[in-house]
């Protein structure tokens, strides 16, 4: 991928604006992401689809990417994420690690790194 800065941080923006197909359809169908929210992963794009939809009904998330690195084959983003509940009551607003890998451009796994 030539210009996987450009992509994700397309990718962010159209999380943050809810258009969740966009993000989606950029991911293998096979996909292992990260349950940020009760731990552990879910897996294939639907899962990924639910896992959001019960997000977005207790809490309201923004994260932007402040750096975007590729490093042996994954790619490392820094980001600032900012979670309310629905009532705006700040939850958490913090510097956070994601973590990605690709297959033939399409993201095959997602992680939350370390703190």
């Amino acid at each position: 991928m030539n210009d996987f800065k450009s992509y994700f941080e397309t990718l962010y923006k159209n999380f943050d604006e809810r258009k969740i197909d966009l993000v989606i359809e950029n991911m293998t169908d096979d996909v292992e992401w990260a349950n940020g929210m009760e731990g552990g992963f879910v897996h294939g794009r639907q899962a990924v689809k639910d896992y959001w939809t019960r997000q977005f009904a207790v809490m309201s998330s923004n994260v932007t990417p402040m750096e975007i690195e590729a490093e042996q084959g994954k790619i490392f983003i820094k980001v600032h994420q900012v979670v309310h509940d629905l009532q705006g009551k700040l939850l958490a607003d913090e510097i956070v690690g994601h973590i990605f890998e690709l297959e033939h451009d399409k993201i095959s796994r997602f992680t939350i790194a370390e703190k």
